[in-house]
């Protein structure tokens, strides 16, 4: 990789001393493992982690393209409806999301405006990831997957490319060409600017945006700077956390289909929780995801945008001619296309048969995929073949091509251990986009910044928040 230079031995600890306490000052935090109200820095990578800067462009400029599929897509009642049918057949958890989709799409949208705070995720791609040379090797970038719910990570980013700025800085002294390589991110700002956008749309300066959260979050700091910022952006918007166990005891809906909270009347429902079947721990939780759904609350995302990010919904938008139906530019389609790696279907008939038999005689070179978010997830080489054993549950799954990124050498810096360890690593980066609509028009449409996140090879699957992935910046070359 080619990268900057790693620290001599004798700087890596004083580095990482300064990190972590650069960290700390800095609101770079999360959660203690062992006390609610104790905070322990963010893991982070010692140095930032070279990445193509043409492929970064190419990243950032297609966001805006992805903004409006994933919207149109959310607006296409059949095409939902088929391309998820087999999948809720066998998944539950998708089932449920769907069954409210269709419960308040029958009853009549309360509120037509929808906010999407979308993230899409990429990883480089090449031939040979131990040894390949960024700038003289034919290496791509691929995507992993676009997350529409409680993309996280957006508030602590940009602090990142400030913590490096002052890393490499200790370690080499001030270099504006290393700065110029360090990328601006905004993404904090974006997140912030699009709440208060949609608060705004909601048209009431005494309602209040309403964050879903789960007890005990570990990654509340992150949300907090989020928080935080839409008070800057507009000190009249004020923002309220609650579970879903606090909006069922004291949520309501007024007649008018007004959603209120513990009092409060609520502009704008953002999920950072409800992404996972272990958000809801009975009936009642779902109750109160449904009294959401139905109420004129802006929500981010809706169940529509929720189902438009599930993995089935990539698989069948990478099958030949499927964009077309929601895109008619043909530049537009290359770009995004280009971007695609392969994905398969594992639904019953010829195609998911064909599947079946690539996965098994070759796992290793695939990934099988549910349809979950939050990291941790995916099933790898031989728990491939023992999943799909049980034909009967396939349907569950995609099967995408495994990604070959590049593997770099870094320094991660853990609250849990005791010293930076220097690791064989891989990166992924995933850009936000803000996408604001009402029915079909689209009102807002931007990207707003980054996210780098950086793992050792010994971990095939996980995000930070699941102790495997370390946030980054990326060093552009």
């Amino acid at each position: 990789m080619n990268g900057l230079e790693l620290p001599a031995d004798n700087v890596v600890s004083l580095l990482a001393n300064e990190g972590r306490d650069y960290c700390l000052a800095h609101g770079l935090v999360m959660g203690s493992k062992d006390s609610f109200f104790g905070v322990e820095h963010a893991p982070f990578t010692l140095l930032p982690t070279a990445f193509l800067e043409r492929l970064f462009t190419k990243a950032k400029d297609v966001q805006k393209d992805f903004n409006v599929l994933v919207h149109r897509v959310s607006q296409d009642h059949e095409f939902l409806k088929t391309a998820l049918q087999s999948t809720i057949e066998v998944d539950s958890f998708t089932a449920k999301i769907f069954d409210i989709y269709e419960t308040t799409r029958t009853e009549g949208l309360s509120q037509p405006i929808s906010l999407g705070i979308l993230r899409s995720d990429y990883m480089m791609d090449c031939s040979n990831p131990r040894t390949s040379n960024l700038l003289q090797d034919e290496i791509s970038i691929k995507q992993v997957e676009i997350n529409t719910i409680a993309s996280s990570f957006g508030g602590l980013s940009p602090q990142l490319r400030k913590l490096h700025k002052f890393l490499t800085t200790l370690q080499t002294g001030y270099d504006p060409k290393t700065e110029e390589r360090l990328p601006k991110n905004s993404s904090c700002l974006g997140i912030a600017t699009g709440l208060v956008d949609a608060w705004t749309y909601y048209g009431n300066e005494n309602s209040v945006v309403l964050m879903v959260v789960q007890g005990g979050e570990r990654n509340r700091f992150d949300q907090r700077w989020v928080q935080h910022l839409m008070a800057e952006v507009n000190p009249a918007v004020r923002m309220v956390r609650k579970s879903f166990k606090d909006i069922n005891r004291t949520g309501q809906l007024q007649e008018d289909k007004t959603l209120i909270v513990d009092g409060q009347e609520i502009a704008v429902v953002y999920f950072r929780e409800g992404y996972d079947p272990s958000s809801y721990t009975s009936e009642n939780d779902w109750n109160a995801r449904l009294m959401l759904e139905r109420s004129r609350a802006i929500k981010c995302p809706s169940a529509a945008l929720h189902l438009a990010g599930t993995k089935k919904v990539q698989q069948v938008l990478a099958s030949p001619g499927v964009l077309e139906r929601f895109i008619s530019d043909k530049e537009v389609v290359n770009k995004i296309r280009s971007t695609f790696t392969g994905l398969y279907t594992l639904d019953e008939g010829l195609e998911g048969d064909k599947t079946m038999q690539l996965a098994i005689a070759d796992p290793d070179r695939y990934v099988l995929k549910p349809q979950l978010e939050g990291g941790g997830n995916n099933i790898y080489g031989d728990d491939i073949v023992k999943t799909l054993a049980d034909a009967k549950e396939r349907s569950k799954y995609i099967l995408m091509d495994k990604i070959q990124p590049p593997v770099a050498r870094n320094f991660i810096v853990r609250s849990e251990l005791p010293q930076p360890v220097l690791a064989d690593v891989i990166s992924e980066i995933g850009f936000y986009g803000i996408l604001i609509s009402e029915g079909d028009e689209i009102l807002v449409n931007r990207e707003v910044g980054h996210l780098m996140r950086t793992k050792s090879i010994d971990h095939q699957d996980g995000g930070v928040c699941s102790g495997r992935a370390n946030l980054d910046s990326p060093y552009l070359v």
